[in-house]
């Protein structure tokens, strides 16, 4: 059973923890065709996360072209590069599936106004993180 938990631990990603529900974020992840190797950006609002440790899963909905497509992407697999947050959003729920039948900008999530001493406060947590 140690074995199984020391494996897991080695598998688990620390940086990809800075982002929750409501964010739009632009995920990197690694496609393979063939030989060929390339990263392809998938950028839309988180709409929520499942599971815990390394099978968590989280899932992004973008509209494209006029039709809401929605992705679940592993947290702790290799194939996710970086995950980039581009607008924290305010929310009060765990789960957005309200989303999809939203419409034009009543799916439009407010914006997460974040003080400078809140960012300047969590740009040190993250930097501490890093160096250990």
């Amino acid at each position: 059973m140690n074995e199984i938990k020391a494996i897991e631990a080695s598998q688990m990603k620390d940086e990809l923890d800075n982002f929750k529900v409501g964010d739009t974020v632009k995920v990197h992840f690694k496609i393979v065709e063939g030989r060929n190797e390339r990263i392809q950006i998938y950028e839309g609002l988180v709409i929520a996360f499942k599971n815990s440790k390394v099978g968590r899963t989280f899932m992004v909905r973008k509209n494209s072209y006029g039709v809401g497509v929605e992705r679940v992407f592993p947290l702790h697999s290799p194939r996710v590069v970086k995950v980039e947050v581009v607008r924290p959003g305010k929310v009060r729920r765990a789960k957005l599936y309200y989303i999809r039948d939203k419409i034009g900008k009543g799916a439009k999530i407010k914006e997460l106004i974040v003080s400078k001493k809140a960012q300047a406060k969590a740009a040190a947590l993250a930097s501490e993180r890093s160096s250990t």
